[in-house]
Parts: C-alpha cells; sequence; structure tokens
C-alpha cells in the first residue's frame, strides 16, 4: 500500500495552502497558474452534477498530498 501512496507522492500536484475546505481547488489553481476565485466557482458548479462533482471533491481531498506531503487516506488507514 506504501507503493500506492508514494506514487501520489510523484504527482507535481499538491492541496493549495490557499484553504477553504480542504484546499484542492488552491492546489489545482497553484498548479496550472489559475486563479483561484475561478477554480472555487468551477468546483461549485460541478456540485450541481448528480454526486459527481462532490464524489470527486471528496476522492481528490483523501488522496492528493497536501503541502508537507501527508495524505489523508493514509493516515487514517495506519490508525485503523
Amino acid at each position: 500500500m506504501d507503493k500506492f501512496f508514494n506514487s501520489l507522492r510523484s504527482i507535481p500536484l499538491r492541496r493549495g495552502p490557499a484553504r477553504m475546505a480542504g484546499g484542492v481547488a488552491g492546489g489545482i489553481a497553484d498548479k496550472f497558474g489559475w486563479d483561484l476565485t475561478i477554480v472555487r466557482i468551477a468546483m461549485l458548479l460541478s456540485f450541481l452534477l448528480p454526486g459527481v462533482g462532490i464524489a470527486a471533491y471528496v476522492v481528490a481531498w483523501l488522496l492528493i498530498p497536501a503541502q508537507d506531503n501527508s495524505i489523508i487516506l493514509q493516515k487514517w488507514l495506519r490508525a485503523l
């Protein structure tokens, strides 16, 4: 399982420090050089799709590493 999480850390995407909820929008905006407000609006609009936007956000929040390389799902699995 550590191999999986280490491969996630090799992707140059991190949850951003500009957080409103989980930092996913901030990380995407930072990675691609996009305006944070536009990314947040796009995410909010995606939440209007039945279950798709919210589910994608939760999965991203669980799997995208934070600035310190910590992954929430890995922490949860180790706590079990």
